[in-house]
This record gives C-alpha cells, sequence and structure tokens, in this order.
C-alpha cells in the first residue's frame, strides 16, 4: 500500500531523496526515481523539487522520448533501452523528440553513478520496476489537469489532449502504476 504524502513539492521531494538515497542502488551504481502520473498533475513540478533537493541529480523529462502524441505505447521500450546501460554500470544516452519537426534530435549522454529522476506520463512500467528505487504516482482532478494543460500547449491542442488521456488511461489500467508507486501525492 503506497502512503500518501502532502502535495507541497519541496516535502515530497525531500521525502523522496531520503527514501531513494538511504538505499542501495537500483539501477547499477545509479539510484533510479519515476515520477509518473496522468498529464497535468504536477510530475514536472516535483521533479524540479527533487532536482532542488539532490543538485546533482539527472532528470530526463520523458514527454522529449515520447515519439508524438500517440508515441505512449513505444515509450516503455524506449525507457529500457536507455537504462539497459545504466543498469550495467555503464554510461548511455538518450534521444530527445523534437515536436516541432516532428523527428527525433539530439542526444544527450547519462553517466553511470548518482541519482537519475524519469519523468513523465509513463515512465514507469512493470519491466523497469526492479530498477526504481522510489516510484511517485502524481494525481489532480482530471479537470484541473486539463486546465493546466490547455494553458501551456493552447486551446488549439484539445483534440490531442483528449486523445492522450484516453491512452494514458488505457496505460496505467494495463501496468498498474498507481498500484505500485511507493507514494501517491495528489496535487491541487
Amino acid at each position: 500500500m503506497p502512503s500518501e504524502l502532502s502535495p507541497d513539492p519541496c516535502s515530497v521531494a525531500a521525502e523522496v531523496a531520503e527514501r531513494v538515497l538511504a538505499a542501495p542502488p537500483t539501477l547499477g551504481t545509479s539510484r533510479l526515481v519515476c515520477v509518473d502520473g496522468p498529464a497535468g498533475s504536477g510530475k514536472t513540478t516535483l521533479a524540479t523539487a527533487i532536482a532542488d533537493v539532490v543538485p546533482e541529480a539527472h532528470v530526463v523529462h520523458c514527454d522529449e522520448l515520447l515519439q508524438g502524441w500517440r508515441g505512449l505505447p513505444g515509450l516503455a521500450r524506449t525507457i529500457e533501452t536507455f537504462l539497459e546501460p545504466l543498469a550495467r554500470g555503464e554510461g548511455s544516452r538518450w534521444t530527445r523528440w523534437d515536436w516541432a519537426a516532428d523527428d527525433w534530435a539530439e542526444s544527450h549522454p547519462v553517466e553511470a553513478g548518482g541519482l537519475l529522476v524519469l519523468e513523465g506520463t509513463g515512465c514507469w512500467s512493470p519491466a523497469i520496476a526492479s530498477l526504481v528505487g522510489v516510484l511517485v504516482w502524481v494525481e489532480a482532478e482530471s479537470g484541473l489537469r486539463l486546465r493546466r494543460g490547455m494553458a501551456r500547449d493552447g486551446e488549439q491542442m484539445r483534440p490531442q489532449w483528449e486523445q492522450w488521456r484516453i491512452d494514458e488511461d488505457v496505460l496505467f489500467a494495463r501496468l498498474g502504476t498507481r498500484a505500485g508507486a511507493d507514494l501517491v501525492v495528489v496535487t491541487g
């Protein structure tokens, strides 16, 4: 049963950092935190707060690993491929999806060791569960999440957001992500 924490990102970040840093590495010589949950729930805010608590943490935003709006089904494999070298204690790299160009862009290296924070819808899957030190599920009321998305991306993106919300619901139901979380954060 996951424990629920207050929505204050600073206190949650401190709790996550304390938990993951007190435990042995789970990703080769690295430690891994996944911040998952539906779009617009506050995952990026929490990941930023974790990086503030652990300044040497490397944060990867998984919306940069998606192959566009319909890329959610392939994200788990992309993440597995990225994590495999790190699990062996080697450096890895990830390639950024350029949403404007609708194509893959530059690659980014990640050295082994330290704390890696994966943030984004679908960043956790059962295939990587043994590599994850802490899984945080972040959620918010559906209408609030949609308002946040429209404020960020613009009303013209509503059709993409509506489909995304269906896709993420299907993914989370299939994977049982919330049930696997170590911490649940409800934002408002």
